[in-house]
């Protein structure tokens, strides 16, 4: 996922890079309409909680045990998609 945020114009990430988990992924877009219409399609999409922390905004991606390799490659399938879409 950071490969895909870190090549992207449309998605950032606001953790330096030394600092960043690979359990918990904020990320956001140009926007928060369209970080919103993520959330949205997302969802409809079978990927689920997605929104961003309260306080912070933006997206969030948990990574825990339960999810699995093609689970995150879904997700940055549909990052891409929504990049190609909206961006």
């Amino acid at each position: 996922m950071y490969n895909l945020i870190d090549a992207s114009d449309f998605f950032s990430s606001p953790v330096e890079r030394d600092s960043r988990s690979v359990i918990n992924i904020p990320f956001w877009s140009p926007d928060p309409k369209l970080d919103t219409l993520f959330v949205s399609e997302s969802t409809e999409a079978g990927l689920i909680g997605l929104k961003g922390h309260r306080a912070v905004g933006g997206l969030r991606a948990s990574l825990y045990n339960a999810i699995k390799r093609d689970d995150v490659i879904a997700l940055v399938e549909f990052m891409r998609e929504f990049e190609r879409c909206h961006g």
